[in-house]
């Protein structure tokens, strides 16, 4: 069991997107093994690679007692719309309102090459939208208005002067 440290803003692997997984090697493997391990916690709904500093198209999820993984995901549709709280790993201690589509659903596969297909509205599709995200170099506060990001910069900021 691996259990492994969260990289929290501004660390640059969140600002850089993830490259594709090719071939499945025992390191893929392990950092399948590891996202699960690290997920597996009360109050994660979901996990990026480059969240635990892998910068590779991977993530683990965490959603009403279903623990998965999905290699190279891609969104390929998303509908409707919820406006609700959001929170991140990666940005501890922070919660704001984030607008996403309510449903979403994305393509990837295994470690063994199958296809997974990944759907789900509310909770499921914010968590999937949030991990494509981080796929991507992006975290969800780029996402919010304009002054609610800017309230979200400031309390970081007082975050790590307190630290």
């Amino acid at each position: 069991m691996a259990i492994r440290d969260i990289r929290t803003v501004p660390d640059p692997v969140l600002r850089t997107p993830c490259d594709p997984i090719g071939a499945v090697t025992p390191a893929v493997r392990r950092l399948v093994r590891d996202l699960l391990d690290t997920v597996d916690d009360p109050g994660r709904a979901g996990l990026s690679a480059n969240q635990i500093g892998v910068g590779l198209r991977a993530f683990s999820y965490n959603i009403d007692g279903t623990v998965g993984y999905i290699l190279n995901p891609v969104i390929e549709e998303t509908s409707g719309e919820q406006y609700g709280d959001e929170g991140c790993l990666s940005l501890p201690g922070l919660w704001y309102a984030t607008r996403r589509a309510d449903y979403a659903r994305c393509r990837g596969t295994d470690l063994d090459g199958k296809t997974v297909v990944l759907e789900g509205r509310g909770v499921m599709g914010r968590m999937i939208q949030h991990e494509c995200d981080h796929l991507d170099g992006h975290v969800y506060i780029d996402r919010l208005e304009r002054d609610e990001r800017k309230a979200a910069l400031r309390q970081m900021r007082s975050f790590s002067r307190s630290a």
